[in-house]
């Protein structure tokens, strides 16, 4: 199967949406779905079925399409036929025209002999020059069999102007205002525009994350070859390029810096607001701004495979998908203009059988066209979850899709990998242990004069302890290794042993011999993170339990478990990787909704296996592909923070489609009995629209 995505132009509503996924779905071998709020479909499809078939079918069902670009170049999301620019004019001209035809038509003591022609004059052009981009819709769609909001704006318009025209004309209206209607079709004219012109403005606003995440790319890059720098664009970067990074200029791509010092500001991707210091060694990710110094890169990564790249095709993969409590919404938008014609037209009908006034029914029934569109409905989740992945990628959360919002909602328990989740994944040392009348810091920089030579990572512990201290490491002569047991030499005049020792307390221990005697043991452990702490009481805050598995033995596990607050009961020590995934079977059997937090190859499986996988975007790729979410800055304080921005996005979808749902079931009854005036309808429809995205960008606050 293969996955192209689709930009789709013309829809409307959430009926186009639910047209153009049928005559998707209709292709052999196809799944599709359709976004309404990015105006996008990811269509799954076998070979037979070509690009130019998944064009041909949206042409088809009356709409545009075009494959994706997915080379990292952002674009605008919004393609409606008539594009927001020209809503604007559109919007302004009709307002300045309604202002006078609604204040005649409704204080009568303005009118004067031939008001009425004044009025149809101004109205006019509102109807067909301001409604243009309704009424055009609405013949696209019946050319294709179908219809849309568009059909309901365009005939509720069109009735209420073609009804005033024709009293005009045969001078029904020759004696009172109350047979004529340019005042609705002009302010519902209005107020739609308003309400699509808002509503377009506020989905830009709500995809600005995805679109910022784009934009942190370096268009050009400065390659150092030889002793001569050249400016290239960056897309004929190379791995292995050397890339010349100066103060204030951007990170062209993921690399390793070969030369020099500096601190990188790499806030917009991580969510880190503070600069992280680099030298000769680090790795740097593409997008970072360089804040002082000048520094040489090497490239590691280039075009698609950068980090950058990764996160945004990871959000837009994620604001393209469908949630699962979509779908009973789309379900319902599927049928509900023809409902909704069909309803206008009953009540119509009953009207004029119950003898009631043909102005009445008419009002009523144009009340109904209006008042029932479904755009609240097909905006309530989509736009929701496009504000909650961008602001997730703007804290360093990752989600892959919209159904991992829903699922993380409920999670019970955390289980958290060990190494390089909760601790650093690197030794340190913990402890520096003496003898009676020995000095601690003589001890460490001899032990680190003699492990200086070797390169086994005990060694590069104790080496950076010392230089940490700001201790001088004297010079070592007669070093040797012996391999399994230590190592040895001769420091300022003394031979010096460093051999390991009996653990202590989970630790790795190495004793310390000068001249013979034991002078003291150096206590090493995988340091734990300084975020872990505050992430294991937030998850506890949340009524999350969390639970440490690690393949280390028993005794490292619970040191590392005590000192994050994990209780001891709620360790799993010694667990082979194969093992890791039963371990999680075993809870949900329980009935536990469980969360896995990993960062390497052997977590995988585990990370797979959960109902939500989280990988530390400092892990493996293995891990990554496996995870439903990525963390990228790897602190484990976004795990609660994932959770949380979960949470708040299921409640804002759950509150828009309430007021979506209840708005049309209590209107259009009411607009039926006549108890709406197409005005209001009109106004409060736009409005619904607009609510339901309002709501939604309240998510761009989420700390």
């Amino acid at each position: 199967m293969t996955t192209t995505d689709l930009q789709l132009s013309g829809m409307s509503c959430a009926s186009c949406a639910a047209r153009i996924e049928r005559g998707l779905n209709q292709l052999e071998g196809v799944r599709a779905t359709v976004n309404l709020a990015v105006e996008r479909a990811r269509v799954e499809h076998g070979p037979q079925v070509s690009e130019r078939d998944l064009i041909h079918a949206v042409e088809s069902s009356g709409y545009h399409a075009s494959i994706v670009d997915h080379s990292g170049h952002g674009h605008d999301h919004m393609n409606h036929d008539v594009p927001t620019e020209q809503l604007r004019p559109r919007l302004i001209g009709s307002a300045v025209l309604a202002v006078p035809v609604v204040a005649l038509s409704m204080v009568m003591p303005w009118q004067f002999p031939g008001w009425l022609w004044l009025v149809l004059a101004l109205t006019t052009p509102i109807v067909f020059w301001g409604g243009y981009p309704f009424h055009k819709a609405a013949l696209n769609s019946a050319r294709h069999g179908s219809s849309t909001m568009d059909t309901l704006v365009s005939l509720g318009t069109l009735a209420a102007y073609l009804w005033s025209v024709y009293a005009i004309a045969t001078g029904v209206a020759a004696h009172g205002h109350g047979y004529v209607y340019f005042e609705v079709a002009a302010a519902v004219t209005v107020f739609l525009l308003a309400g699509r012109y808002a509503e377009a403005k506020a989905k830009r606003s709500a995809g600005a994350a995805l679109r910022a995440l784009v934009s942190l790319g370096a268009k050009d890059a400065t390659v150092l070859r030889g002793d001569t720098e050249s400016r290239i664009p960056v897309g004929e970067l190379r791995v292995d390029d050397v890339i010349v990074v100066r103060p204030g200029e951007r990170v062209a791509t993921d690399g390793v810096v070969v030369d020099g010092a500096s601190a990188l500001d790499t806030s917009a991707m991580t969510g880190e607001s503070m600069p992280v210091d680099v030298q000769a060694g680090a790795e740097v990710l593409g997008g970072a701004v360089n804040t002082n110094g000048r520094i040489l890169v090497r490239a590691t990564h280039v075009g698609d495979d950068t980090q950058l790249a990764r996160m945004a095709r990871m959000v837009a993969d994620a604001q393209s998908g469908k949630a699962s409590i979509q779908r009973l919404a789309d379900r319902v938008s599927g049928v509900f203009v023809p409902v909704v014609l069909v309803i206008a037209a009953i009540t119509l009908v009953a009207w004029l059988l119950t003898d009631g006034p043909v102005t009445a029914a008419f009002t009523a029934a144009v009340a109904v066209l209006i008042i029932a569109c479904p755009c609240a409905l097909g905006l309530a989740t989509p736009t929701a979850i496009l504000v909650g992945t961008g602001r997730g990628a703007q804290l360093g959360v990752l989600i892959k899709e919209p159904q991992v919002l829903e699922i993380a909602t409920g999670i019970d328990v955390v289980v958290l990998d060990k190494t390089g989740t909760v601790t650093t994944g690197t030794m340190a040392v913990a402890a520096v242990e003496t003898e009676a009348g020995a000095d601690g810091d003589t001890v460490l920089a001899r032990a680190a004069a003699v492990e200086a030579a070797s390169e086994h990572p005990v060694a590069a512990a104790i080496v950076a302890a010392a230089r940490e201290r700001g201790l001088t490491v004297p010079a070592v002569s007669d070093f040797a290794n012996e391999p399994g047991i230590g190592v040895s030499g001769v420091v300022d005049g003394v031979p010096v042993r460093v051999a390991r020792a009996s653990d202590d307390d989970g630790r790795t221990s190495v004793a310390v011999m000068v001249d013979g005697t034991r002078a003291g043991v150096i206590r090493l452990a995988d340091a734990v993170k300084p975020s872990s702490v505050q992430a294991i009481a937030e998850l506890k805050a949340l009524g999350i339990t969390p639970m440490l598995l690690t393949g280390d033995n028993q005794a490292v596990a619970a040191r590392v478990a005590a000192e994050v607050g994990i209780a001891a009961a709620d360790v799993i020590a010694g667990v082979l990787p194969s093992e890791k995934a039963d371990a999680i079977k075993r809870l949900q059997a329980h009935g536990q909704k469980v969360a896995m937090v990993g960062d390497g190859v052997n977590d995988s499986v585990a990370l797979a296996t959960a109902d939500v996988g989280m990988a530390m975007g400092t892990g493996t790729d293995a891990a990554i592909e496996a995870g439903d979410i990525t963390l990228v800055r790897g602190d484990l304080r976004t795990v609660p923070t994932a959770l949380r921005l979960s949470s708040r996005t299921l409640r804002i979808i759950k509150q828009n489609l309430f007021w979506a749902f209840g708005y049309n079931v209590a209107a259009i009854p009411l607009a039926a009995l006549g108890l709406l005036d197409p005005m209001i309808a009109g106004a409060a429809m736009a409005f619904s629209s607009v609510l339901v995205v309002t709501n939604s960008l309240r998510l761009k606050r989420f700390t």
